[in-house]
């Protein structure tokens, strides 16, 4: 069983990637990036991302690259 501290250290970690997340993709929205500005900010989020779970490059790929794209596709019409 996890000790109390490792779970508090993941929950943690976890209210830092929906901050990120949450923080892109306001950004996202608010400045209406698109073309270049705008993957570079993903890049920069899913550096972000992996610094803090390194082995969930699919993950990322799966959830947030796609709610990303969304909001991108959104404001361009």
């Amino acid at each position: 069983m996890p000790a109390e501290e490792e779970i508090f250290l993941e929950e943690e970690k976890l209210r830092k990637l929906r901050g990120i997340a949450d923080s892109t993709a306001y950004i996202l929205r608010s400045k209406k990036l698109i073309g270049k500005e705008a993957w570079s900010l993903m890049g920069a989020t899913k550096t972000q991302v992996l610094e803090l779970f390194p082995d969930k490059e699919e993950t990322f790929e799966l959830i947030y690259k796609p709610r990303f794209l969304r909001i991108i596709w959104d404001n361009m019409f």
